[in-house]
């Protein structure tokens, strides 16, 4: 019975080595998530990966560019943050900043 267990914790632990060995590999697979992906890091915002990922299907490019511009400048504490005001005014939407929220209508006013 003890040696059963025993095999048992043995299992489990070389299935641990494997999950460890699995996470190391790279899940990218396309251009657009490499970029994403190396925004992050650049931008040290691995918490955004995906929505830098998103971004980089139309503009992959520039978003690079940026993103290494925002790195320079060794005087930002959130490079993210900045980052993001600096691509909502890039697109030209920089008072337009409602996280995707929809514009409310005012009130039809009358009777």
């Amino acid at each position: 019975m003890i040696a059963m267990s025993e095999e048992k914790n043995q299992d489990f632990a070389a299935y641990l080595e494997k999950m460890k060995g699995r996470k190391a590999l790279s899940r990218v697979h396309s251009k657009h998530q490499d970029i994403g992906l190396a925004v992050a890091e650049i931008l040290e915002d691995k918490k955004h990966v995906a929505l830098y990922m998103k971004i980089a299907k139309t503009e992959g490019d520039i978003l690079l560019a940026m993103a290494k511009s925002v790195a320079e400048n060794k005087n930002i504490k959130n490079r993210g943050a900045y980052f993001m005001s600096l691509w909502h005014k890039y697109r030209g939407n920089e008072t337009d900043n409602d996280k995707g929220q929809r514009k409310r209508k005012a009130p039809k006013s009358g009777s």
